[in-house]
């Protein structure tokens, strides 16, 4: 595993900013392609140029390899019923590998989970599936069980034999960030616009949100600029769940699953950084940046890379990504590519021409 120094309070004050509340998008753009964009060119002294996402093909050059990631969002928020009656919901994080202690004996499923009301919910307990809206599903009771809590996260097992992709097709809903108002729960534009268009391997319990503005069309036109698409995965872990809880640092970053495959591991060994490599959102940087690190191993790995001031990136040229929260892991990760002042100065530029902030809102380029 990768990882990096813990955060210090003054890092986290550097990153701070006075956001509107009306400037956090609630719902995406019309098209998916239809953002505005911030352009900060660090050759030129990262002062913002206003563009948008429709442009992006004149801003990258011929030879440029943009790398995507590829993570699918899963329906991963659960809504249940105590043994009391009263109403729970889980969180599923992430499976537990063979070789985690609490994995179990591998016929029930055990995975990581945030679950609330957490103090109502002590080992052993019982949850009966329901619906997003506490409706009861057809078919034969479904009950997971509280294994135990650790570490504010707790460990929950399905039921033996449980497919829990299957499973969370049939019961769970999209977990959108608290962020984002749904007071009913996630809704069919959700579903279809809090995920990528090349999503494709399940892992992800919250949207790579850079990735969310490409669109087929945009993608052709920058191979036909000359532009080549790479794809690796990074599983988004609960961060945007956790932020803001009582003495936790928001720059800590959880373990996160990914993997660079072969395909796009060749294409950078190839560029040997003659060509530049243009990441889209901080998930892609993480990844590539972490298997620099670590030599590029093949097959599933996991990381804890915090890149914040003072970080060095040994493969990454330019980066596309959101607005994001004050103080953030994700924030601090922008500051260390583009330089704290120049991401003060431009943000204080999008706060003052209302960009759109955060997962549905506007995008920033950094060459």
């Amino acid at each position: 595993m990768q990882g990096s120094s813990a955060p210090d309070a003054a890092m986290e004050g550097s990153f701070a900013y006075e956001l509107p509340p009306e400037l956090i998008a609630q719902h995406p753009t019309a098209e998916r392609d239809g953002a505005r964009l911030l352009v900060l060119d660090r050759e030129r002294g990262c002062e913002p140029v206003h563009s948008t996402i429709h442009d992006l093909p004149r801003w990258l050059s011929r030879g440029d390899l943009m790398v995507v990631n590829r993570s699918r969002v899963i329906p991963a928020r659960l809504h249940a019923r105590r043994a009391g009656g009263g109403a729970a919901e889980v969180l599923l994080i992430a499976p537990l590998g063979v070789s985690d202690p609490d994995a179990g004996t591998g016929a029930a499923p055990r995975w990581r989970a945030l679950v609330r009301p957490a103090r109502r919910l002590p080992p052993g307990s019982s949850l009966d599936l329901t619906g997003p809206r506490g409706e009861e599903r057809p078919g034969a009771r479904v009950a997971v069980r509280i294994v135990r809590h650790v570490d504010g996260q707790a460990v929950v097992e399905l039921p033996a034999g449980a497919d829990a992709l299957r499973l969370l097709d049939r019961f769970g809903e999209t977990p959108l960030p608290p962020y984002i108002r749904r007071p009913g729960g996630a809704t069919d534009e959700d579903r279809d616009r809090y995920q990528t268009i090349f999503a494709s391997e399940p892992g992800s319990i919250a949207a790579p949100t850079a990735g969310l503005h490409l669109t087929e069309r945009l993608l052709a036109d920058l191979r036909a600029a000359g532009v080549e698409v790479a794809e690796i995965v990074l599983h988004v872990g609960p961060a945007t769940f956790l932020a803001g809880r009582p003495g936790r640092s928001s720059l800590a970053v959880e373990p996160e699953r990914y993997e660079v495959p072969p395909a796009t591991r060749d294409l950078l060994r190839d560029a040997g950084g003659r060509r530049r490599v243009v990441a889209v959102g901080t998930t892609t940087t993480r990844a590539l940046e972490s298997a620099a690190r670590a030599g590029w191993p093949e097959g599933p790995q996991e990381t804890s890379l915090i890149l914040a001031p003072g970080s060095r990136f040994a493969v990454v040229g330019g980066l596309l990504t959101n607005l994001h929260l004050p103080g953030s892991s994700l924030l601090a990760l922008v500051g260390a590519f583009a330089g704290t002042e120049a991401v003060r100065r431009a943000y204080a530029v999008a706060v003052a021409e209302r960009y759109r902030f955060y997962s549905y809102g506007d995008a920033m380029l950094i060459l």
